[in-house]
């Protein structure tokens, strides 16, 4: 099998959702394969106006085979949920589908992704987009909105703006990613940034 450091080789020429996920689960393109339980690919309908993009899988992710279905995808339905946008409708995926991670006794702790295994992993998503063709993506944290929108890109000085994303998409929003609520200091703080989550999607929901 190739062992270049690039997901390209592994993509399919005949493309379909389920083509690229099964094809993603033998997936070598960069390192992080190796020390995760599976490839966590995208999950939703080819139909979706909507594609929410996330960093990688994490703990729970990364043992059930599917994106957003620990703590942080918890806060995204509430999300969404608030902003009239229904989750059956969309599609979920990251940028990276690999967990990437450091063990220490028992636990695994998040790691972020370095910018290689970013670029390794872009052709997943690219095929991702190209499949669906959204009308918006929304980038979940910093991690995903540089990714699709440069390295300078800074989601606290953009955060819920629609910009225009063409080729991508017509639109690209970028907001927090989900964890960022379970990361504040006390209830009053998670109850603020839960509320501005919900309103950039909201500023999302205005746009289709």
């Amino acid at each position: 099998m190739p062992t270049a450091e690039s997901a390209e080789p592994f993509v399919p020429e005949r493309r379909s959702l389920p083509s690229l996920r099964a094809a993603a689960a033998g997936c070598k393109g960069c390192r992080l394969w190796a020390g995760a339980t599976q490839t966590v690919f995208g999950e939703g309908t080819a139909a979706a106006e909507v594609i929410l993009v996330g960093e990688q899988p994490g703990d729970r992710e990364d043992v059930e085979g599917a994106p957003f279905v620990g703590p942080a995808g918890r806060e995204l339905d509430r999300g969404l949920e608030a902003a009239g946008i229904d989750r059956r409708r969309v599609y979920v995926t990251n940028a990276v589908k690999h967990f990437k991670f450091e063990p220490r006794g028992k636990r695994r702790i998040h790691q972020k992704p370095n910018w290689s295994e970013l670029a390794a992993c872009r052709p997943w998503l690219d095929a991702e987009i190209e499949l669906v063709r959204p009308k918006v993506i929304v980038c979940l944290g910093a991690t995903a909105a540089q990714s699709l929108l440069g390295r300078s890109f800074r989601v606290t000085r953009q955060r819920g703006e629609a910009i225009a994303g063409e080729p991508l998409a017509e639109w690209i929003v970028a907001t927090i990613h989900p964890s960022a609520i379970l990361r504040q200091r006390d209830d009053d703080a998670r109850h603020a940034e839960r509320d501005a989550f919900a309103d950039d999607l909201r500023a999302v929901a205005r746009l289709l």
